[in-house]
C-alpha cells in the first residue's frame, strides 16, 4: 500500500516550525504562502505533461500563474465557495498591498490576491484536496488546458 505524503506536515517537522493560529496570519501573508502553492501545482503538471526546455515550461506556467488568470479562475470559483473560503478570499482581495503586477489591472491583482490568500489558507489547514478540487474546476471552467 503506497504511503501517504503530507509535505507541509513533513517541512514543519524537519525544520520544527511550531503551530500558530491561523487566523492570526494576516491575508497578505496567507498570499505569499499561496502563490507558491500555485504556482507548484502548475508546475508540476506542467513539467508532468511533457519534457521541455525550461523556456518553454516557463511560458507555458507563466500563462497560468499571471494575475489575469487567477482572477478569471476565482471569478468562476466564487458560487462553489464555501462561507468560509469566501471570507477568506475576500479577505485576501481586500488587503491593501504595497506591490502591484506589471501587467494587471487593480482589479485583476487583488482579485488574483484574493484566491492565493484562499490557496494559502487552505495549504496552512491541510485541505490538499480542496485546493485541487478548485484549481481543476478553475481552470476547466475558464477554458484553459495545461
Amino acid at each position: 500500500m503506497e504511503e501517504s505524503i503530507n509535505l507541509l506536515e513533513k517541512i514543519e517537522e524537519a525544520f520544527a516550525v511550531e503551530e500558530l493560529d491561523i487566523r492570526s496570519y494576516s491575508p497578505l501573508t496567507l498570499a505569499y504562502i499561496g502563490d507558491a502553492v500555485y504556482d507548484l501545482i502548475i508546475r508540476t503538471v506542467v513539467v508532468g505533461r511533457a519534457n521541455r526546455a525550461a523556456s518553454a515550461l516557463h511560458k507555458k506556467t507563466s500563462g497560468f500563474v499571471k494575475a489575469k488568470t487567477q482572477s478569471d479562475v476565482v471569478e468562476v470559483l466564487i458560487p462553489h465557495l464555501t462561507e468560509e473560503e469566501l471570507e477568506i478570499y475576500k479577505r485576501g482581495r481586500n488587503a491593501k498591498s504595497h506591490t502591484m503586477a506589471k501587467n494587471a489591472s487593480v482589479s485583476d491583482y487583488r482579485r488574483a490576491t484574493g484566491f492565493e490568500a484562499l490557496v494559502g489558507y487552505l495549504y496552512l489547514t491541510g485541505n490538499f484536496d480542496r485546493i485541487l478540487q478548485l484549481v481543476t474546476k478553475g481552470i476547466a471552467e475558464i477554458g484553459m488546458v495545461l
